[in-house]
């Protein structure tokens, strides 16, 4: 079959139903425009998830110590289990299931002051590996604190965007000298600023972060908070956990299946949970956009009905002179295809405009921090593609049928 015939004769159709097929196209557009946004609305917010949940760190455990409930090798339950800086050593040498280890001293209500900007704030004292673990990354022109820092007890410094703002303003912080409840400190480097949608002792944009062994001098303990570590293999984290409370429990003598001895918060299966959830809500943002696109599919199945009744002495005429049913069963059926792909592509071109434009907005906004912007990939172009051709597909088919089907002397004396 010829591409003009078919085209002219579509034409000459859409001049007969201009109003049905415009609404229908309307519809169509509508209808894909619905599911390629609210697809990419779905991708966008899964893709800022996954950078927002890495603000924290990725793959990454935060383990505290805990208090025993069970009896251990003569010793009652309700001892508590506390670490020190020499477990990180410790560690890294009995678990070569470990990428990374580090631990944490923390202080709150420290006196910080820069001239006269004085802020009482949260200080942690780490370990340099702190900044891959923890994504702690400095901004241009500045550091981390690194293992020669450690070794030499400096007093050196590495603040959060948030809070060197409040200290400084406007003036660089890198190099400058500030008090730490009294003590000199040089800033050393200021954080690039992060999305963080987790955390556990408070947003890093206000903290400040120092060696742990200058933070072990200053306060006269060896003790730590916690411990963060990182598996060497992400899809072993729940082994890696249980290998935890078999080493410590052998180093600070409880029973490795005590699970109140250790408590642990695992990110990576956090993250796999959230994925899930993402997932979920994607495939219901698409099962929303396809019911809107179904609803336009069966304006095409009507208007082929219509065109059908309307052209019913044309089919039995065609047929008389010996058209076969296969020409026009595809006469119709690619009518109803071209219907289809006009609307769709002019939906498509339309969600494509506005994405556009969403990227553009800044992204000082809290919403489109955590949110993100709607993100059109190559597989929703392809679904939605694959969507209207098998609905073009079946709503033109069963009217296609039924024209094919036509008997050419009844149809000659159809009015």
């Amino acid at each position: 079959m010829k591409p003009a015939i078919i085209y002219n004769v579509f034409i000459r159709d859409f001049k007969k139903q201009r109003k049905r097929i415009t609404l229908t196209l309307l519809a169509l557009c509508w209808g894909t425009l619905s599911i390629m946004l609210l697809l990419g609305f779905g991708e966008g917010l899964q893709q800022q998830m996954t950078i927002v949940g890495k603000g924290m760190g990725d793959g990454i455990a935060i383990m505290w110590g805990g208090q025993t409930s069970i009896p251990y090798k003569g010793m009652g339950k309700g001892r508590p289990i506390r670490f020190y800086a020499d477990d990180i050593e410790y560690l890294r040498k009995t678990m070569p299931e470990l990428e990374m280890v580090g631990g944490e001293i923390s202080m709150w209500g420290v006196r910080i002051k820069y001239k006269d900007n004085l802020v009482s704030e949260h200080v942690v004292g780490v370990t340099p590996n702190y900044e891959i673990m923890r994504n702690m990354i400095p901004e241009a022109g500045g550091r981390m604190i690194n293992e020669k820092d450690m070794k030499l007890t400096r007093r050196v410094a590495f603040l959060g965007d948030n809070l060197k703002e409040r200290l400084f303003g406007a003036e660089e912080a890198v190099g400058a000298q500030i008090l730490v409840n009294g003590t000199p400190f040089t800033v050393i480097g200021v954080l690039k600023h992060k999305t963080q949608n987790s955390s556990y002792y408070g947003p890093d944009e206000n903290m400040m972060v120092i060696p742990l062994t200058t933070a072990a001098t200053m306060y006269g303990t060896p003790r730590i908070q916690n411990i963060v570590y990182k598996p060497a293999d992400l899809s072993q984290n729940a082994q890696v956990e249980r290998r935890m409370f078999e080493v410590l429990g052998a180093k600070y003598r409880f029973d490795p299946n005590d699970d109140r001895a250790l408590s642990v918060w695992d990110t990576v299966e956090g993250k796999r949970e959230f994925t899930k959830l993402l997932i979920g809500v994607k495939i219901f943002l698409g099962i929303i956009g396809g019911l809107t696109l179904l609803i336009a599919g069966v304006g095409v199945a009507n208007i082929m009905y219509v065109s059908i009744r309307e052209r019913t002495r044309e089919i039995g005429v065609k047929m008389a002179m010996g058209a076969r049913r296969s020409y026009i069963l595809a006469q119709f059926l690619i009518e109803a295809l071209m219907i289809t792909f006009i609307g769709g592509a002019l939906g498509m071109a339309i969600s494509y405009i506005l994405t556009e434009s969403f990227k553009r907005l800044p992204m000082d906004s809290m919403v489109l921090e955590q949110l993100g912007r709607p993100t059109l990939s190559m597989e929703i172009g392809i679904l939605t593609i694959a969507i209207l051709g098998v609905m073009g597909v079946l709503s033109g088919l069963f009217p296609a049928m039924k024209a094919a089907s036509v008997n050419p002397v009844e149809s000659l004396r159809y009015e």
